[in-house]
């Protein structure tokens, strides 16, 4: 038995907790929020995050973020926007084990992965793996087959983590390349909101296939850039994450982008749907391609109607109307 302490009480972490508990561990969830601490140890469940999920009451929930001391892994489950304050917190302690990342993002203000974000706070001698794959919270919470990467420098970390986190319903495979997992994570959920945008604007099949198809090319390019290996992004964080978030009812990147399709303005769907990463990941992909000096069509498109407020109709047509060229 190792003890995991999961940082997030949102859906991800809270399933996380679960398949975590499942496998045999001590688990602890803690959320900086008092309310959200009380509905949990009260209802043992959110309903609003995970509907008809109850977490075990084994699983130890706390606003304490000691919890984390003697900890064998250490997991941040937290909106991608949040990591840098909870990796300052956990700063503070000095027994947290290796760092599990599962949240997928790409930091605005500096352009950097989370896993570098993290490692600004912790150090250099932090073990910090990058959790990643084509996994709804809604399923795993249920024990629905599941695959993922772990990812990490260190290949002994990502084996750790990988022993204590499988069971017969996660299957986790490791990776070296943990620029490309972390960037596969991040980038799919722009790709997804351009594949919701088409099915609000029901454009059928063959509109929807292409995106998502040009769309990871535009990931593998922008990857190999910063040092990923083109063959990642074939693997499950790339095209299994991207064929997950950009065909699920149950990805909020999908949801949010079937509403600006369809007319919903882009605040109002923000609203609606609540933390949507792809819309943030698409200011940190469209700076990175200017960064980079690299044409990505789909994303600079997104990042266009999302914060430029460029109509959907006119995106399509300058999509469909830019110089034709080889494929590869």
């Amino acid at each position: 038995m190792s003890k995991i302490t999961v940082l997030g009480a949102g859906g991800w972490g809270m399933a996380l907790a679960i398949s975590a508990h499942n496998s045999g561990n001590e688990v602890t969830i803690w959320s900086p929020f008092e309310n959200e601490v009380n509905l949990l140890l009260e209802k043992r469940t959110n309903e609003k995050l995970l509907k008809d999920v109850y977490l075990p009451k084994e699983i130890n929930i706390t606003n304490d973020m000691s919890c984390v001391e003697g900890s064998v892994l250490t997991i941040i489950a937290t909106p991608s926007t949040a990591v840098r304050q909870v990796a300052k917190q956990l700063r503070s302690y000095k027994n947290y084990g290796i760092v599990v990342n599962v949240s997928k993002g790409i930091e605005q203000d500096s352009l950097k992965r989370l896993s570098e974000v993290i490692r600004d706070e912790l150090g250099e001698n932090a073990r910090i793996v990058a959790f990643s794959g084509p996994s709804h919270a809604e399923e795993v919470a249920r024990n629905i087959p599941t695959s993922i990467v772990a990812a990490s420098n260190s290949l002994p970390a990502a084996q750790i983590v990988q022993d204590i986190m499988a069971s017969p319903y996660l299957r986790i495979y490791t990776s070296g390349d943990i620029v490309g997992v972390e960037l596969g994570g991040a980038l799919k959920n722009v790709i997804a909101i351009a594949a919701g945008i088409c099915d609000g604007m029901n454009l059928g099949d063959n509109t929807k296939a292409a995106m998502i198809t040009r769309g990871l090319a535009e990931m593998a390019r922008l990857g190999v850039c910063m040092g990923a290996k083109e063959y990642t992004f074939a693997g499950l964080t790339g095209i299994g994450d991207l064929i997950v978030t950009c065909t699920s009812k149950h990805s909020r990147n999908n949801r949010f982008g079937n509403k600006v399709g369809s007319g919903v303005s882009v605040e109002q769907a923000l609203s609606e749907v609540g933390t949507v990463e792809g819309y943030y990941a698409s200011f940190s992909a469209y700076n990175l391609a200017k960064k980079y000096r690299i044409t990505m069509p789909i994303i600079e498109e997104c990042y266009a109607i999302l914060y430029e407020n460029k109509d959907v109709k006119q995106v399509l047509t300058d999509l469909m109307n830019r110089p034709c060229r080889s494929e590869h």
